[in-house]
């Protein structure tokens, strides 16, 4: 199957806010329903709670995009050597039906450490190539590029300043990136610099001399997300407050509301489909994306089910002129309403 690799949203927090549900919504209308949403527990994974903690992101996805009727599984893939391992195809297999992927809150450096080169990465890799969306917050996005922020580790235990590696997610497409979430935090208040993810901004400074001069640095403010367009080679700020990128010397800010060339990260390309994918995982990635195709094409479009909703209100209250115009509409947009006994049924055609 041809690259057509699917959107990546970086969350700065927020990400089950008012501001968080209007990107989710943004996202997922771009997608082809049924909507499938996998939530992986892995981020929070060494907590006793972890599954707590993803089921309220799960919950927040139900209620709060219930017009696209998702379907929300969560992923317990907590931790390697274990009967929750993100090795285990077990765990792994409902990524292969999603065609949106959610990793949030917990700790970047524990998150690699369970996820570099697992099966369940490789998968996620495979199935964004084939395009899923990948929705990544807090913790998630630390991890995803090319060094993550140990945030915990310098924070709250008091190590030396320094980087470790992270998933490098976006290496394939020729960036280096390095995501540093809650840019903008204040929690400190006037007595303590919690910016740029609690490190500061003396600390920051600090830590952006020991990254190679090739880094881009991207600061991703509160209830704000930059979404990554790969296809048409663009970038998105959506949210409350905005996003930095630093490069060197070089820094550059973008509001919300604003767009800019996928360029400006670095020296961006397309990599191949299957590059650095093994090929047992790619081919069970690209059969499950075969069916799903299948399926999705019989599947009504949110906004035939929304016009099915307001014509079953319409004939409730005997108004059959707009039941009529109603059913015309669903016509229109190539699909058919039968009214039986049991209710009314659509089909295609």
């Amino acid at each position: 199957m041809p690259l057509r690799p699917g959107l990546v949203a970086f969350f700065g927090s927020g990400e089950t806010s008012a501001s968080g549900r209007r990107i989710d919504d943004w996202l997922l209308r771009r997608l082809d329903p049924p909507i499938r949403i996998a939530v992986l527990e892995t981020p929070a994974g060494f907590q006793p709670n972890s599954e707590i903690v993803a089921g309220k992101v799960a919950d927040f996805l139900r209620t709060s995009l219930q017009s696209y009727r998702p379907a929300v599984s969560l992923i317990p893939a907590r931790k390697r050597g274990t009967p929750f391992s993100p090795d285990e195809l077990g765990i792994v297999a409902p990524l292969l039906q999603s065609n949106a992927i959610f990793l949030g809150p917990g700790s970047p450096t524990y998150a690699v450490r369970q996820l570099q080169d697992s099966l369940l990465w490789q998968t996620l890799q495979a199935r964004h190539r084939l395009g899923a969306t990948l929705i990544l917050a807090s913790a998630a996005t630390i991890a995803a590029g090319a060094l993550a922020l140990p945030v915990y580790e310098i924070y709250k235990v008091g190590e030396d300043l320094h980087w470790t590696p992270g998933l490098n997610l976006l290496a394939p497409f020729g960036l280096e990136l390095v995501f540093v979430s809650h840019w903008d935090n204040n929690e400190g208040g006037s007595e303590l610099d919690t910016s740029r993810c609690f490190m500061g901004q003396a600390r920051f400074q600090q830590l952006l001399a020991l990254l190679p001069p090739t880094v881009t640095v991207v600061g991703i403010d509160e209830h704000t997300a930059l979404i990554l367009d790969l296809v048409a080679a663009t970038c998105h700020v959506m949210g409350r407050a905005g996003i930095t990128l630093l490069r060197g010397a070089q820094g550059q800010r973008h509001a919300h509301g604003q767009a800019f060339a996928i360029t400006e990260l670095g020296p961006f390309r397309l990599p191949e489909p299957k590059e650095g994918i093994p090929a047992t995982v790619w081919e069970r990635a690209e059969a499950a994306t075969v069916g799903a195709t299948a399926e999705s094409a019989a599947q009504p479009p949110p906004e035939v089910l929304a016009l099915l909703e307001e014509r079953a209100a319409a004939r409730a209250g005997r108004d059959w002129a707009a039941a009529d115009r109603l059913r015309d509409g669903i016509a229109a947009l190539g699909w058919q309403v039968r009214d039986t006994p049991a209710g009314q049924e659509l089909s295609p055609g």
